[in-house]
């Protein structure tokens, strides 16, 4: 039986002092020899595990025989960002994870060759413009959510804006990962794979404030989806919060990248790099902070982590990469409270933890050692233990049903309380995964679809 292909990446000398992407391509004949390794299976558990549906058989099968352009073909019919997916999502817990070859081996490496096809394919596969005749809908923000939900909307005729508060589109994926995770450019052609179909894109655009929902139904909007994401960052409530030097995650990923600081020195950024950085949480979002600290010159980054390396959520692929990187591990420890002097944080109290019986959900409880605190000088502490969705435009739509934890409530099909309203993604679930973003938003453009039909 042939083994998995290697992902070739970058040196860790080159990742510690550059923001260059760490796994680079395969070539054609190792992303050709790694399909051959598809059984083929009749009951296809991958796709059953793909959140948008790609017909991973299918497009391995083109794929071997050398049809690259038609293996992009299909995996662009569900899904409109391939070589973003192929680089971010989790596959080792979706598609690879009930691949049948990894019951006596390793899955194939259905990731990799996602993203192979979708930068191998030529510029515009795929990229026929339907007749836009449809009624008019808007999609409010331009994350996965948001651009997958586009992206099927415009396929079926339909008119279709997208806005977006910031000066360009991508949402999180613009903002909130890193460059060696996820280049620029590579998003750039995903969106301008989309704008091709015919989707207007209005940036600089805050709805709910700039314009509200009853200003655009006036202009004959009929059907709306809101996919704000989860931009609200959530704070441990210790002392010492507020000092000097104390970021969210959120805000230190998006000064970075709003401000292109990871090409310095020709952009110059105000985002402040201590020499010892503590990052509180274990996530992949925690794994981005760390790493991006690190390029940013910080002579010594730890994460800090109430669990042990067994309960850390995020990607064995980025503690990984993190640990090749430099990045230490404190495990089993809580923060109690931020030290500082001056307004400026200078320490981090910790507490050690030990790990008892599994709570509802499947984690073991962390349990506080008792007189085990000390101290952690550090001077400059990043919180990511999770977000929320920011309620600006929630608020500005009455009567819309929203959650004890801020997330828009919708039905199995993504619709709101408000009847020509759909939320989907972070906005209705909270903080999760791209790709689970994107199925959410193909799930409701298939029931704006259906209602707009039906009204018809």
């Amino acid at each position: 039986m042939r083994d998995r292909v290697k992902i070739p990446k970058i040196s860790v000398e080159q990742r510690r002092t550059s923001f260059e992407e760490v796994a680079q391509s395969l070539d054609l004949a190792a992303a050709q020899a790694e399909a051959e390794r598809c059984l083929h299976c009749k009951h296809r558990p991958c796709v059953a595990g793909c959140p948008v549906g790609v017909p991973i058989p299918e497009f391995l099968s083109e794929l071997k025989a050398g049809n690259v352009e038609q293996a992009a073909k299909l995996v662009l019919e569900k899904n409109a960002l391939p070589a973003v997916c192929g680089r971010v999502c989790p596959q080792e817990s979706q598609c690879e994870g009930v691949c049948v070859r990894g019951i006596k081996g390793e899955p194939i490496a259905i990731g990799a060759l996602e993203r192979f096809v979708a930068e191998y394919r030529s510029p515009d596969t795929g990229q026929t413009k339907p007749t836009l005749t449809g009624p008019k809908v808007a999609v409010i923000g331009s994350g996965p959510a948001g651009l997958s939900a586009a992206a099927d909307l415009a396929k079926a005729g339909l008119q279709v804006t997208l806005f977006e508060t910031l000066h360009a589109a991508g949402g999180v994926l613009r903002y909130g990962i890193p460059e060696f995770r996820l280049p620029k450019r590579i998003l750039e052609e995903e969106i301008a794979y989309i704008q091709a179909l015919g989707v207007d894109i209005q940036l600089d655009t805050l709805v709910g404030k700039t314009i509200s929902l009853d200003d655009l139904r006036q202009e004959g909007y009929r059907a709306f989806f809101i996919a704000t994401g989860a931009g609200l960052p959530s704070f441990l409530g210790i002392p010492g919060e507020n000092y000097n030097g104390v970021f969210s995650a959120n805000e230190y990923l998006t000064r970075v990248n709003l401000m292109q600081a990871y090409q310095f020195p020709e952009y110059d950024t105000p985002v402040k790099v201590g020499k010892r950085v503590a990052v509180l949480g274990a996530g992949n979002v925690a794994m981005d902070a760390a790493r991006t600290a690190l390029r940013l010159g910080a002579e010594e980054v730890r994460i800090v982590y109430r669990r042990s390396r067994a309960e850390m959520p995020a990607r064995a692929e980025e503690i990984e990469n993190a640990e090749e990187e430099g990045v230490l591990f404190d495990l089993l420890v809580a923060p109690l409270e931020i030290v500082g002097k001056d307004g400026w944080v200078t320490g981090l109290k910790l507490q050690r933890m030990t790990l008892g019986e599994p709570g509802p959900d499947g984690r073991c409880r962390p349990i506080p050692v008792v007189g085990s605190e000390y101290l952690l000088e550090v001077d400059t502490v990043i919180v990511a233990i999770g977000q929320s969705p920011n309620p600006v435009l929630f608020s500005t739509i009455p009567g819309l049903q929203v959650a004890a934890k801020g997330n828009v409530v919708v039905d199995a099909n993504g619709r709101t309380n408000i009847v020509d309203v759909w939320a989907g993604g972070d906005a209705a679930t909270g903080a999760a995964t791209v790709i689970k973003a994107m199925g959410a938003g193909r799930e409701a453009a298939a029931a704006i679809i259906r209602s707009l039909n039906e009204e018809a």
